[in-house]
């Protein structure tokens, strides 16, 4: 029998052995991003967690264990394009079309009652934006498209199992 063992929400675990998960706060070793970014990313992978399992959260010592890392936060130019537009002795210039937001999270996971689980694994994610955006005008809704797919990848990784 495998009750227990899956649902329709994708969990891939046994309930009757796993009853917490601790999500320790993330550090942004990156440096860059607004000065809460850490918090909300912390706060979000609880709130996620806690909405698609049963899992208690603690804030340590869980069945399963989450810490993680903001490695990187960086803005950069996307999708290159080249202006018709005559500049000096070049016949056209490249600009970018779109500039991309990307954020690289390091997360370390450990299963207590099975470490053949456990793993060190970097997640990443991004999102492009118009030209015109600055990255100072990139609000925390924009940003949370991006972690929120990284939050995602790390639950189907973990609780999933996929």
């Amino acid at each position: 029998m495998l009750g227990g063992c899956y649902s329709f929400s994708g969990i891939n675990y046994d309930a009757s052995k796993y009853n917490s998960i601790s999500i320790s706060n993330f550090n942004n070793a990156s440096g860059q991003g607004p000065a809460n970014l850490q918090q909300f990313i912390t706060e979000d992978f609880k709130d996620y967690f806690q909405r698609n399992t049963n899992l208690r959260i603690l804030p340590q010592a869980g069945d399963f264990q989450i810490e993680g890392q903001i490695m990187s936060y960086t803005f950069s130019p996307a999708a290159i394009q080249r202006s018709d537009i005559p500049t000096g002795s070049n016949i056209g210039l490249d600009q970018a079309g779109a500039n991309r937001l990307t954020i690289v999270i390091q997360i370390n996971f450990t299963d207590t009652k099975n470490p053949a689980n456990n793993f060190d694994q970097s997640f990443s994610g991004f999102a492009d934006f118009p030209p015109t955006l600055d990255i100072n005008q990139i609000n925390q809704t924009q940003i949370r498209q991006i972690t929120e797919r990284i939050i995602y990848s790390v639950f189907t990784k973990t609780v999933a199992n996929w």
